[in-house]
Order: C-alpha cells, then structure tokens, then sequence
C-alpha cells in the first residue's frame, strides 16, 4: 500500500496524468485513502503548488470534492494555487467549488490574501470575479487593503481599490491600531502609492489613528530622507492638516515653517518637545552623579590633604608645629593656600550643584538653567585640575623625576586652559542668545 500511495506522490510531482489513471484503475479509492492519511503532501495540493492544470482536472473530474481537504495549515488546494498565482489551476478550483474562495488557512487568510500579499494580478482579478466578498474578510485586524500596503503590491491595490470604486468605508477602514493604509504607505514612503490614495480614492487625508496622529504626524515621526519633501507636498496639495509636533518641522521648505525662538533654534535645533525633557532629564542626572563624586573627592582631599599632617607636636624654635595640622601648610605655604581655595571652590561648587538638584524646584526645569549648572560643573572641574597640579607639585621630591612633573604639569595646564576656553565660549553665545531674545522683544513690542 505505501509502494501504490508513493507512486501515487511522484505522479503528483510530475504531474503525470498516465500514472495516476493506471493506479486509479487498480484502486479507484487511492485518492481518498491518500486523504484520510495523510494531512499534507496530498496530490491535488501537490499539483496546485507545480502548476500541473491537466493532473488537476483528472482528479477533480473523479473527486470535486478533494478540492475542499485542507492540510496541517488549514490550506486548501486553492490557497497554494493562489500564492503561486498559477491562474488556470484557480479557474479549474473555483469552478468545481466556488466557496473555497472564502476558506481561511491557520492564520486567518483566504487565498484572496495570499494572492494579494504575493502580487498575483491575474488570480486576484479571477478570485474577485469569483467571490468579491471575500474582499472584505479581516486578517486578525488588517483588512487586504493594508496587506497590500504593508507588501508594497500598488498594482493589486489599484485593482481592490477600482473594484470597490464606490465603497467609501472599504478605503477607509483602519487596522487595529486606528491606522488607514495612507498612514500605513506614509510611514513606508510608499510615494506611489501615496499619490494613488490622494489623486484617485476618497481617502480621507485628516484621518487619525487611536493616537491622535494623521499622516502628516506620522511623516514627521518617521526617519528623514530624501523622499520627505516628494511626500510632504503630496499632503499638503491635499489639505493635510499641520503638524502635531513643531519641534519636527525641518522637513517643511523654509517659507511653510512656524516662527521659532532664537533661543530655541541655538540650543535645541529641530527636537520635538518629549526628545528635550529626555535631554534635560539625562543632563540633570548626569550633573547629581558627577557633583557627588566630585564634592567626595574634594572632602577627602580637604580632611587628608597631600604629604598628610604632623603626627607629634614639635617645639622648634625656628618653626614649630603640632599634631594634627597639615604638613604642608610648614613645608609650602604658598601651595597650601592655593589648595585650599581650588579644593574649597570644587567642593561648594559641587554641594550648589546637589543643593539645587534635590530641591525640586520647577523653575530648574528651563534649559538655561541647566546650562547655568553644567558651567558651574566646568568650574568645579577645573578647581580639581588645580588640586590636582598641586598634590603631585608638593609630593614630589626637587631632586627627582623632574621630567614626570615637568610632563605633567604641561599636562594639567593645558587641561585648565582648555576648560577655561569652553567656559568662556558657554558665556558669550548665552550672552548672544540673550542680546537676541532682548531684540526681538523690543521689535516686537513696537509691532502694532
């Protein structure tokens, strides 16, 4: 019996219309028995997926009915004929059951669908002839128009869409996530398809998804190329409403854009609102970070200051000391002075900093006011690099590695002037930033 049923199979694969007419005369109930055993694999879904039409119509001439038997995927004859767009074999399945047209496979597709997603024109234009309600019939929460969109099949689409030229709903349903398919081709720069929707549907433009976001929001969302500009002028020749997010709006040519601030144009160039808080968000908590570490470092430094302190009192009469005082306050006055001043700064810098930080108050949530604090910040680094030049000034012995001090104070002053410079450019663009806030106030308080 299993020698008959793989004779049976190759004939299948061959589609070799002799062989399978010879077994069917010595056993007139293979195809059934093939049926009931196996569940895919079977010969007239075998022959629907090679597109052999002839061995097709034997075994439907015999069994019509087999053209109803799905496989382990819920997949009749007709759905693998569908997706491999082989026309004839869909004539030939369609006339002996018009009704598999509707059939749905494990994931919900009728070979309508299949034949869409795979851009088969042809079957597509047979099956709708066949059964055009199975236009209509959802997969989980697309409708066959969004599948050709999501495929990018515009030649399917045009003929779904001409076929239901009249059906105002069918080309304005929505997914499940409130999307029509304009918002779905405009996310994917579909600019063909776009212009099919706007020129030749009543597609409507201004339609909104469950959040709120038309086509256009949606195209300011979405990553920047060079087809933006192509389907932004699409849009707004159809009356597509404006932006949600002005922050966004650097695809829109220089004469459509809104009025920006100067402020906000030098700081923050095009960033939407939410991308700004995230900003000032990460910047404050990398300012709390870095001050705690900086205000830990400047109170050790403070407590146990460099080459340590006396451990005993002496009693010298040229310059006694005592226990616990800082031995370089004897050794190098001078230093320890400096030292103490950058290591003081640093340290109160740094407490502000926290102070500010843990105090909540709303007005620290403007950026200028971040940037006030990150120039605080540099002030307090470059107070450390002063610390810093003098611990390794007064550790080190005259005598000895010379070229190791030499090297690293080159080192730390050209770090110090380095933080000086960005301080300073810092200062002077908000200097500007606020002369020109200052002008266009005064301009435009003298507009009627």
């Amino acid at each position: 019996m299993e020698r008959v049923e793989g004779l049976l199979f190759d004939a299948s694969l061959e589609g070799n219309v002799t062989l399978l007419q010879t077994l069917l005369q010595q056993d007139p109930l293979i195809l059934d028995r093939v049926t009931v055993n196996r569940c895919d694999n079977m010969p007239l879904h075998v022959a629907s997926m090679l597109g052999h039409v002839d061995f097709v119509n034997e075994i439907l001439s015999r069994k019509p009915q087999l053209a109803t038997e799905s496989d382990s995927q819920r997949r009749l004859p007709l759905h693998i004929a569908s997706a491999k767009g082989h026309v004839e074999i869909v004539k030939v399945l369609l006339s002996a059951h018009p009704e598999t047209c509707l059939a749905r496979d494990r994931d919900g597709r009728n070979p309508l669908h299949l034949a869409a997603i795979k851009g088969r024109y042809e079957v597509v234009k047979e099956l709708l002839q066949a059964q055009p309600h199975a236009a209509r019939a959802m997969v989980e929460q697309d409708t066959i128009l969004h599948l050709c969109v999501k495929h990018n099949q515009l030649e399917v689409l045009k003929l779904l869409v001409e076929s239901m030229a009249h059906d105002h709903e069918f080309v304005n349903s929505k997914d499940g996530d409130g999307n029509t398919i304009l918002h779905l081709a405009v996310a994917d720069k579909q600019i063909e398809t776009i212009n099919f929707l706007l020129l030749n549907t009543s597609i409507e433009v201004n339609a909104s998804n469950t959040n709120g976001e038309t086509s256009m929001d949606i195209l300011a969302q979405g990553p920047k190329d060079v087809k933006d500009q192509q389907i932004l002028q699409s849009l707004k020749q159809a009356d597509a409403v404006e932006l949600k997010e002005k922050g966004l709006i650097e695809i829109i040519p220089q004469n459509w854009r809104c009025r920006i601030s100067s402020t906000q144009k030098k700081l923050f160039p095009p960033l939407s609102k939410k991308i700004r808080e995230d900003w000032l968000d990460k910047k404050r908590n990398t300012l709390m970070v870095v001050a705690s570490l900086i205000a830990t470092m400047a109170f050790q430094a403070g407590t146990n200051p460099p080459s340590g302190v006396w451990q005993e009192n002496s009693h010298n009469a040229t310059q006694p000391y005592y226990a616990g005082y800082a031995v370089m306050a004897y050794n190098h006055p001078t230093l320890h002075h400096v030292f103490l001043i950058s290591n003081t700064v640093g340290f109160v810098s740094t407490l502000s900093i926290i102070l500010l930080l843990i105090s909540g108050l709303p007005i620290l949530k403007h950026r200028i006011y971040t940037w006030i604090m990150m120039a605080i910040m540099w002030i307090a680094t470059t107070s450390m690099s002063i610390t810093y030049y003098v611990s390794i000034t007064v550790t080190t012995p005259e005598n000895r590695a010379a070229a190791t001090r030499l090297a690293s104070n080159i080192i730390v002053l050209v770090w110090i002037g380095l933080m000086t410079l960005v301080v300073v450019g810092h200062i002077v663009q908000l200097m500007a930033i606020a002369k020109d806030d200052k002008k266009k106030i005064t301009k435009d308080n003298r507009k009627p």
